[in-house]
């Protein structure tokens, strides 16, 4: 006959000790990683940093053209408002005017002590003289209608406008809240970029600010060799867009400052509208606007004075001065300067006229 065994049974305390210790461990690195003292990021190469903030800085381009669309937009609904607010003062005036006249009849009515026109007439000493007085009385009564009825209707427009104005107030704070929202993008990818390059050596930091080394060589070469803009404005389809090359010359080493359209700081469609805006042709604020502006060119048929596009969502507008370059705002890393236009990604081009 087999010898049943009673089961050996395990120590409940043993497995309470194993299981707290490992939830002590476990409590002990998360308290570790939150104190930041567990293991630190790995420390990013130059050639990492430079990547991270060239992104940085093409996210914080696409947010400053929002902002300047933005703000395009709060301006023009402040003029709508202010416009709206006038009307409506200079329409109660004219209310307040009516109201006055219709005011002055009634006392005037009050003051006769206005009889039943049948009483008039039999007390009447010239009845003839009494049917004439009572045809005009008639028609001053059509008269004061006409203004009862006048002031109504200055009335029910005067609440339009106002009801207009509310609207468009509303609407101007959305924008402006909206504007907050784009400048704090703004300047947090900038803060961001900044931090990371302040991580590097001094020696690399500038090189991982730009936007490329070829870029920096060809600025240099612009400022020495390209001083005059002949050759590109010689090649321009016309004067205006040859006036355009001329002024973007003129502004090689004028700093990048997000929203600025001149003349001392640019962004990068607020350098091409102020080099236009100098030729005499008005172009929208924002990139997403200007490529719309003019008539669409393939790449191998740019000339001088083309808006050239960068980015998917065209965040990025430079000026093609001929040779494969452009000069264009880069970024807060770099003032306006003469670059290839392939050193970004290709979106499109336009021929303003």
């Amino acid at each position: 006959m087999a010898v049943h065994r009673k089961p050996r049974q395990r120590s409940a305390g043993g497995h309470t000790v194993r299981a707290a210790a490992t939830i002590a461990l476990a409590g002990a690195a998360t308290a570790t990683a939150f104190d930041g003292t567990g293991h630190a990021e790995p420390q990013l190469s130059p050639t990492q940093v430079k990547a991270k903030v060239d992104r940085l800085y093409q996210e914080a381009e696409a947010a400053t053209e929002k902002y300047n669309g933005a703000k395009e937009k709060v301006a023009a609904a402040e003029t709508r408002l202010d416009t709206l607010r006038d009307e409506a003062a200079r329409r109660t005036e004219r209310l307040n005017e009516a109201r006055d006249a219709l005011g002055s009849i009634a006392a005037a009515q009050y003051r006769g002590g206005a009889l039943d026109p049948a009483m008039q007439l039999a007390f009447s000493d010239d009845p003839d003289h009494y049917l004439d007085g009572a045809e005009f009385a008639e028609r001053a009564g059509a008269r004061q209608a006409t203004s009862v009825a006048n002031v109504r209707r200055q009335l029910r427009e005067i609440e339009q406008l106002r009801g207009a104005a509310h609207i468009e107030l509303t609407s101007l704070k959305s924008r402006q809240a909206e504007l907050k929202r784009h400048k704090k993008t703004i300047t947090g990818k900038l803060d961001a970029a900044r931090r990371l390059l302040s991580q590097l050596p001094a020696g690399t930091r500038a090189e991982s600010g730009e936007t490329g080394s070829r870029a920096s060589r060809a600025t240099t070469g612009a400022r020495e060799h390209l001083t005059t803009p002949g050759a590109a404005t010689a090649k321009a389809p016309n004067s205006r867009a040859a006036a355009a090359v001329s002024y973007a010359y003129s502004k090689l080493g004028s700093p990048y400052v997000w929203g600025a359209i001149g003349p001392d700081a640019f962004d990068c469609s607020g350098l091409v509208q102020a080099a236009y805006r100098s030729a005499g042709i008005s172009l929208p604020r924002t990139t997403y606007a200007q490529i719309g502006a003019g008539q669409r060119v393939s790449r191998s048929e740019l000339l001088p004075g083309d808006l050239v596009f960068f980015y998917s969502g065209i965040s990025h507008v430079g000026l093609y001065i001929g040779d494969g370059k452009m000069i264009h705002a880069p970024n807060p890393s770099a003032p306006v300067r003469v670059a290839p236009i392939d050193e970004m990604p290709f979106a499109g081009a336009t021929r303003v006229v």
